[in-house]
């Protein structure tokens, strides 16, 4: 458990490194941190726009709260993605970035990866409270399931920590990584349900039957982003608690990602001065 006892040891450093990444981000700005909700804001209006009112797909209303509001379902999974994407780009080019300073002097350099979360986090949660607002003005009752949000956005964070752990120390490794996360990501992104319902893939999969037992769908569900959005839109936008399933996948994904990549950083960390 070395990167948690380095960590639990430089908790001031942590604190201001988390510091400078939230305060440096919208540095000189006039709106400072409400740009936050400008890029999900823009990303909201674009895709609304293209899948609600030109393609015009129509997602079912919520279960049970019956709200039937293509903009905020789109954005209960929009901005897990949204977070879920900057803290692994971050953390790729958060040691890389700092090249220098791992040269110069010790520290944990793990606190490089936590802090680059942490500050996406602070960011996040912004958003995530004016979504709550919004689906509460319009109807929903997100406050009631505040509690199982929370914990579930702190799930997705260890999920994230640990993937940008293995990304970053790949990016040391082989500089292309982070070329080729972006292309990842890219469609990794149309293979979720966040612009579309699962439910449209469900008929896909009905259509054209199992090959050898596999379907579309079940083989579409092997996708482990696919049920942190669901879970979301459970809570946010259904306003009910997720499936046991579903809790307990998301549960074995975070811990298990967050612990290799844990484990993956913890090997690598004490030569990335000489390898950087």
């Amino acid at each position: 458990m070395s990167i948690i006892n380095d960590l639990r040891a430089s908790r001031e450093l942590l604190y201001n490194l988390t510091m400078r990444e939230v305060k440096g981000k919208y540095k000189r700005t006039a709106l400072g941190q409400l740009w936050s909700l400008a890029n999900p804001l823009a990303l909201m209006l674009v895709y609304s726009f293209v899948f609600a009112f030109i393609i015009r797909v129509q997602p079912d209303p919520g279960d049970p709260s019956g709200m039937n509001i293509f903009a905020l379902w789109l954005m209960c999974g929009l901005l897990p993605w949204a977070f879920f994407s900057n803290v692994v780009n971050g953390g790729m080019s958060a040691l890389v970035g700092n090249e220098n300073l791992i040269k110069k002097v010790y520290f944990p350099r793990s606190a490089l990866l936590v802090s680059n979360s942490l500050s996406w986090l602070y960011s996040w949660s912004i958003e995530m409270a004016v979504l709550a607002v919004a689906i509460a003005l319009l109807g929903g009752m997100p406050y009631l399931y505040i509690i199982p949000t929370i914990l579930l956005m702190a799930l997705l964070t260890l999920f994230a920590t640990g993937a940008a752990m293995i990304m970053a120390i790949a990016n040391v490794h082989f500089r292309d990584t982070q070329y080729l996360v972006g292309i990842l990501f890219q469609i990794w992104f149309y293979a979720n349900p966040i612009v579309y319902p699962a439910a449209m893939v469900a008929k896909v999969s009905d259509s054209l039957g199992s090959f050898h037992g596999i379907t579309v769908l079940s083989a579409y569900r092997l996708n482990p982003f696919y049920h942190f959005i669901e879970a979301f839109r459970n809570l946010l936008y259904d306003n009910r608690l997720p499936d046991a399933s579903t809790c307990a996948i998301v549960l074995v994904l975070s811990l298990g990602v967050f612990l290799i990549g844990w484990r993956v950083f913890d090997r690598y960390q004490p030569r990335l001065a000489e390898v950087l």
